[in-house]
């Protein structure tokens, strides 16, 4: 596939990802042995049999209303999209991939991340997130600044 249409499946991703909340949506957008980590939590699985539950009972879920996000930067090739994001979301969710273990604090979190997504077959075959999850943290008020 051309970066042009790699950059077209990742948009349908995100929109049934964050938009319509639609995890068959989001999940047709990859392979079958798909792989999704996020770095900070280490939380995610591999393959569409284990990221079926982790989308429909924990990531989709908790994605709250007041989700924004803008892309800073965006590298396309023929197999893989980089890119820079700022994020900003009141946390109204238990939100166990980004936060494990934090009950909604109410309070608003600003975090710049990087996502690597790589494609096979017009297809995404692997995404990592990454962002500071100590910036996160002092934002929620559990990790204090020196």
């Amino acid at each position: 596939m051309s970066a042009k249409d790699n950059v077209r499946m990742w948009e349908e991703h995100i929109r049934g990802e964050f938009i319509i909340k639609d995890v068959h949506l989001a999940l047709s957008t990859m392979t079958e042995d798909a792989s999704v980590f996020t770095v900070p939590t280490r939380w995610g699985g591999k393959g569409k049999a284990a990221l079926l539950p982790l989308y429909r009972d924990e990531s989709i879920p908790s994605i709250p209303e007041e989700w924004e996000s803008t892309i800073v930067n965006r590298i396309v090739t023929d197999d893989c999209i980089v890119e820079e994001m700022h994020s900003r979301f009141r946390h109204t969710k238990r939100m166990d991939w980004f936060l494990p273990g934090e009950e909604p604090t109410g309070k608003i979190i600003e975090i710049d991340g990087i996502t690597v997504i790589e494609f096979r077959g017009g297809l995404m075959s692997a995404e990592r997130l990454y962002w500071d999850e100590a910036s996160a943290l002092r934002q929620i008020g559990k990790l204090q600044n020196r």
